[in-house]
């Protein structure tokens, strides 16, 4: 049928079915068709029912199905687009930490992109101190674009949205990367919605490849984002081939930071961008730390409980663990749920990517989203009393027991 992902050439088509098997919607059938083949059948297709997975193609042993191509309206003049570019958040002058981890990596995409490719910083603010710069430049920005603006003294969703998009509209990035934090994630989609292309938010993992656009049929250097998808079950890859910039956010300590020397330091260009910006449609009045005001991803040891530790009064004895080890208590999903312990402390993919030196857990199991939290750490020693526990195949040292039993030992250990 003309309105399905699929055609069916009827001349080819000879009834023997095997379409219909390969099938794994339904979608489906055998008709009726006296005198069109041996045996008056036709493959027929439900355009409702079609999920354009395309098994039916090779299915086919005499080549009736072809996928139908669909008209591609994507970013007009795309390879136009050049550079990557990372948003450089800041508050009070400082660059949050995630920044440079994305210059890093943004690095490591400059040289799999090559064609002269640059990376670029692009900054918001008010009365921006010139250290920024340096610091910017000394993780591998090649150019910042620095918008220092009255509007832009405090956050604010709508004017950043407005100032981010029209630096793309001007000077037409291929990539923008992003950290997954509380103000990366409340304006970066919209600016994605207001240029008309595509976001992929939480990347474990960022690479650029030469790909086959299957819409064109042309090779093309493209973005390779890949995240967490199923609530963790899979690992899903996405691209956007079509539009442009292609637009990803990342969670703080998911890449390594590096410097780079200083000649190449050296070598940074700042352009200060003065654009008409909206007025800013909310203030703030006041600000409210969180009651515990750790921030666990700035830990260098990192205690942990989860489920396994069974109350509260058990998972108490975690802070005196990490007295002793000169660290901070962390957890698992479940523990924060059962009220052990607060949402500021709670690791994994629904709470805090991290990165210590030494990841010490116990009773934590190791579901999928925990692990997506965790894969930063240098050293992870676990302890749970169930050997086939997911834990244990990341862990670099694994301690099969009672979490119960070895935390008191270690307490009484540590404090001879």
């Amino acid at each position: 049928m003309a309105d399905a992902p699929i055609l069916i050439d009827v001349k080819k088509c000879v009834g023997c079915g095997k379409c219909v098997k390969g099938c794994g919607f339904g979608a489906l059938s055998m008709a009726d068709a006296p005198g069109v083949n041996k045996l008056g059948k036709v493959a027929e297709v439900d355009p409702a029912a079609c999920k354009a997975c395309f098994a039916c193609v090779p299915a086919c042993p005499f080549k009736a199905i072809s996928q139908v191509k669909a008209e591609v309206n994507g970013t007009e003049n795309i390879e136009s687009y050049k550079d990557i570019w990372v948003f450089a958040e800041q508050t009070d002058g400082r660059v949050a930490e995630v920044v440079l981890e994305l210059l890093t990596k943004a690095r490591e995409l400059k040289a799999q992109r090559g064609d002269g490719c640059k990376v670029c910083a692009v900054i918001l603010g008010s009365g921006l101190p010139p250290s920024v710069d340096s610091e910017l430049a000394s993780y591998g920005a090649d150019k910042i674009y620095k918008v220092d603006a009255p509007e832009l003294s405090e956050y604010e969703a709508n004017v950043y949205v407005d100032a981010l998009s029209q630096l793309v509209v001007k000077h037409k990035p291929e990539v923008i990367l992003a950290g997954a934090t509380a103000i990366g994630r409340a304006f970066f989609a919209r600016v994605a919605v207001r240029v008309r292309t595509g976001l992929t938010a939480d990347c474990t993992a960022l690479k650029v490849e030469n790909t086959l656009n299957k819409d064109t049929d042309v090779m093309q250097m493209l973005l390779h984002q890949t995240r967490p998808a199923f609530g963790g079950n899979i690992m899903a890859t996405i691209m956007t081939p079509n539009h442009r910039p292609q637009m990803a956010t990342v969670r703080p300590k998911v890449f390594k930071k590096s410097e780079v020397d200083s000649a190449s330091a050296a070598k940074c260009e700042t352009i200060a961008e003065a654009l008409k910006l909206i007025a800013p449609m909310t203030k703030i009045v006041k600000r409210e730390p969180f009651a515990d005001g750790v921030d666990i991803a700035a830990a260098e040891i990192l205690v942990a409980g989860g489920r396994g530790l069974k109350k509260a009064e058990n998972f108490a004895q975690l802070q005196r663990l990490a007295e002793l080890l000169g660290g901070e208590v962390a957890a698992s999903r479940a523990a924060v749920d059962a009220g052990w312990t607060g949402i500021p402390r709670q690791v994994g993919q629904t709470g805090r990517t991290v990165a210590p030196r030494i990841y010490l857990c116990f009773g934590i199991s190791g579901a999928i989203q925990h692990l997506e939290g965790i894969r930063g750490a240098d050293t992870i020693i676990a302890v749970n009393n169930d050997p086939n526990a997911p834990i244990f195949g990341v862990a670099d040292l694994g301690i099969v027991g009672d979490a119960l039993e070895i935390i008191p030992a270690l307490i009484k250990e540590l404090e001879k």
